[in-house]
């Protein structure tokens, strides 16, 4: 196995244990969410008939008609009692890129083909007083090599501790590897996931990057640390508020800002553009769309 071959094959089975290690988390808040708790809830009729979530993944393969490409992924979604809708996505795709979007892409001008492989989360919470949250690693190779990922948080109603607690955990992850990375890769999330038509952003922000290619052993402990960063903080900000009582008018207000974050996903999300280009299972690339919305 060439040392190209070897490093696809661990950041591939990185996210792999990323994923099971963030369902299985999940789930546990799932199994935590009593029928005790729950009756205190606005909603507690309704998740009196309704059991603790479980993942239930489904795997695709990719099929262009093109005998040089290859791969799939394997979705894996929950729709519980505290996780409205939770999609954590793996794959590992190879093949070309159309002419045109060869020119978007590094190092794929000359020679179109690629390899990627990543993990994507995306959490729509029962209550509004719980965040939505997005977590995306990835890996990709063409004839250049290099990681992005990155996560950001999107309350519904605002709450200070939970947006300190956040930016702490992955400006810790950051400064474990370059004290520039936080200021520069918070800088590039909040102008990346920022709605253009409205000139509003899409949350609190987090950190997002792209074509790191300094070292590959270093950028990929980076990226592992990235992940497990989210792993960290998340739950914590999820059992801080799940039990806690919400108003009809908290709801109506989240339904309103998950339209929002229809909106970027649709018309700026690279990962979705990345996803459709790439002949990408359209049920799996589109998961990040909430089970409810409303627009005023």
């Amino acid at each position: 196995m060439s040392i190209q071959e070897e490093r696809k094959s661990r950041a591939s089975a990185w996210f792999e244990d990323l994923r099971d290690r963030i369902c299985a988390a999940f789930e546990t808040i799932e199994d935590e969410l009593t029928p005790d708790v729950a009756a205190k809830l606005p909603i507690a009729a309704e998740l009196g008939d309704l059991a603790p979530g479980r993942f239930e993944r489904k795997a695709w393969s990719r099929e262009d008609g093109d005998p040089a490409a290859g791969g799939g992924g394997v979705m894996s979604i929950m729709r519980g009692r505290v996780f409205e809708k939770v999609g954590v996505n793996v794959s590992a795709v190879w093949g070309k890129f159309s002419p045109d979007f060869a020119q978007q892409i590094p190092g794929a001008t000359d020679d179109p083909r690629f390899w990627a492989s990543g993990v994507s989360l995306v959490a729509h919470m029962r209550s509004p007083l719980v965040p939505a949250v997005h977590m995306n690693t990835r890996h990709i190779v063409t004839t250049k090599s290099w990681f992005g990922g990155g996560a950001d948080l999107t309350p519904m109603v605002p709450d200070e501790a939970d947006t300190r607690a956040f930016h702490a955990a992955l400006k810790a992850a950051c400064d474990k590897h370059d004290p520039d990375y936080h200021a520069r890769f918070k800088q590039w999330c909040d102008t990346y996931f920022h709605l253009k038509h409205r000139d509003e952003p899409r949350g609190v922000g987090g950190i997002f990057y792209d074509n790191l290619e300094s070292d590959w052993e270093a950028d990929f402990a980076f990226t592992r640390d990235v992940g497990l960063a989210f792993l960290d903080v998340y739950p914590k900000i999820v059992r801080r508020h799940m039990a806690e009582a919400w108003t009809p008018a908290q709801r109506e207000h989240q339904l309103v800002r998950r339209g929002r974050y229809v909106e970027f996903n649709l018309l700026y999300d690279r990962g979705t553009l990345f996803g459709l280009k790439t002949g990408g299972n359209v049920e799996a690339i589109l998961m990040s769309l909430p089970p409810a919305v409303a627009w005023p």
